[in-house]
């Protein structure tokens, strides 16, 4: 009797051991890098998140371009550096530009897979998002080790059922790979959420003409 309840106990410990490696890590601040593949070509993203806002902080060429994002979308700033042209811009989306984005990005479906495979040291899941509007399809890989709220990056991904680790986003209609590469919890000081001083403030549509977006 003594052995069986020895036997009973160690399963109990091995379950629990288990269960405790693959909780959930939920990260309510702090920084993600990402690896991402646009038009432009590859870049490192560094995105600074917290609650109610994030910025995704990216290095093309000689400019760096950082999109800022506070509440569900109620607010959006792009802004860019380039030293080279002496030129430091911040672009607020106005309410109207905000909703023309909104309805311009694809609600997608999901369907689960049993796909799985490790990247970045997570143990992840493919899912496969469809684009209603033209009818594509394309890969997702997700993990439910760790956990983040929504951002800029992520936002399409709310019922994706889980953490996104390799996606595709969409900036002015075009597509974006990203790849998850760490993440750290860390307090972001509330600087890092706001315009700078020395930024021109103009137009989104000022922006896309300045930088031959149009």
């Amino acid at each position: 009797m003594k052995i069986k309840l020895l036997t009973v106990a160690a399963s109990i410990a091995l379950l629990a051991t288990s269960v405790a490696a693959n909780a959930q890590k939920v990260y309510k601040e702090g920084v993600i890098n990402y690896s991402v593949v646009s038009k432009r070509g590859p870049a490192e993203t560094k995105l600074y998140f917290k609650a109610d806002s994030n910025i995704a902080v990216t290095q093309s060429g000689p400019a760096k371009i950082s999109i800022l994002s506070i509440g569900d979308g109620d607010y959006l700033c792009v802004m860019v550096d380039v030293p080279v042209m002496g030129k430091k811009v911040a672009a607020v989306a106005t309410p109207a530009e905000m909703e023309e984005g909104k309805s311009a990005l694809p609600e997608l479906t999901f369907t689960q897979t049993t796909e799985t495979k490790q990247i970045a040291g997570l143990n992840c899941k493919k899912v496969v998002a469809k684009n209603p509007k033209d009818g594509s399809t394309f890969d997702v890989w997700i993990t439910n080790e760790i956990s983040t709220p929504l951002t800029g990056l992520t936002a399409l991904y709310g019922k994706v059922g889980g953490f996104p680790v390799m996606f595709t986003t969409y900036q002015q209609g075009a597509a974006v790979t990203v790849t998850y590469k760490s993440i750290s919890e860390e307090k972001v000081p509330a600087k890092v959420f706001k315009v700078p001083e020395d930024y021109q403030k103009i137009s989104l549509g000022d922006l896309a003409t300045l930088f031959g977006n149009r």
